[in-house]
């Protein structure tokens, strides 16, 4: 539904093209829908996270999900600091020591925010409890971090405990490990907990001469359950929607000869089109504060999409990818159009 407006909007456009133009280039509009299951299929999927509030007054969270540059160090730590009730800037992290950090799982799957982010909000609400009973205080109240203490401010009254009077540091801890089932011998069960959904639409012209395509542009609408953090969330789509690019035009691997980026091709900034991203927020009642994965569903609708409007532009059929020039050029003449 967010898409329908530009889907026709575009395939108008590029219709009204075609019939107008005399030269060889066609404009075709395609989209390639999915959905995509987030963690791993039907098998055990934990996480843990702990957060400590130490006797000296450091406030640390330590993160076993692993950062390739998705940005789950970012978002593990604003999750966790929502839940405490403690802003950002408060907070040290250690990120990925395996002596320090619990588990959290692999980073695959598009599972860390799903999966690491509900363990993040497990350990800072377990941590607020605490010192909310060490405070005699209700679940509204205020928290604050001051030099050497804690402040807790319930109803306009504030009670300070000073950090270094604590037998212990306090540590928070979360566990989450989605609900899933084994597929049985008719293929019925529950192999994920939630499951991302997206629609892509992909704009562009084809010279039928000499088998080129030019993208215009990429309409992105993505169901992400909540953003966290709407400009990493679409970075990620728009990092995805440059993988489809080269995984359908470009990207080949030949074996014994595809040993550099000299041979093998990736997109550059010059292959990748304005890109639109629509973020459709429906709650995930598992996940953290309503998110669900952004990882590979943003690569999955691309080469559909784009494949979908080389047919639209010339009625020709993709079957290999990438849909490079020769190979386009070919089922272009077999099609009778050149």
């Amino acid at each position: 539904m967010r898409e329908r407006p530009r889907w026709q909007a575009l395939r108008a456009e590029a219709e009204a093209f075609n019939a107008a133009t005399k030269g060889r280039s066609r404009r075709g509009v395609g989209v390639g829908c999915m959905w995509y299951g987030i963690g791993n299929t039907a098998l055990a999927n934990p996480s843990d996270m702990r957060v400590v509030l130490g006797r000296d007054g450091t406030l640390t969270l330590y993160n076993g999900a692993v950062d390739i540059g998705q940005g789950s160090a970012t978002i593990m730590l604003q999750i966790c600091a929502d839940a405490l009730g403690l802003p950002v800037s408060a907070f040290r992290q250690v990120v990925g020591d395996t002596d320090l950090t619990p588990d959290a799982g692999k980073t695959s799957a598009s599972r860390q925010t799903f999966v690491s982010g509900k363990a993040a909000e497990l350990a800072g609400l377990d941590l607020r409890a605490q010192i909310l009973r060490l405070a005699n205080a209700g679940p509204d109240s205020t928290l604050r971090l001051a030099e050497g203490r804690i402040e807790i401010i319930e109803g306009g009254h504030g009670r300070s405990i000073p950090l270094d009077r604590l037998e212990a540091d306090l540590e928070g801890r979360g566990r989450f490990d989605p609900p899933t089932s084994p597929l049985d011998d008719k293929g019925q069960g529950v192999p994920y907990a939630t499951y991302g959904f997206a629609a892509q639409l992909a704009d562009l012209s084809v010279d039928l001469d000499l088998g080129t395509v030019r993208l215009h542009r990429i309409v992105a609408a993505h169901d992400l359950g909540k953003a966290v953090n709407p400009l990493l969330v679409e970075g990620q789509i728009q990092g995805g929607i440059a993988q489809g690019i080269g995984l359908a035009l470009m990207e080949e691997y030949l074996p014994g000869r595809s040993e550099n980026l000299h041979d093998y091709l990736i997109p550059s900034i010059g292959d990748v089109p304005e890109i639109e991203i629509h973020l459709v927020e429906d709650p995930e009642p598992l996940g953290p504060y309503g998110a669900k994965g952004i990882g590979e569903p943003a690569l999955v609708p691309t080469a559909p999409a784009i494949f979908g409007a080389i047919r639209h532009a010339t009625g020709v059929v993709v079957r290999h990818a990438p849909c490079l020039p020769h190979r386009l050029r070919a089922l272009i003449k077999e099609a009778g159009h050149g």
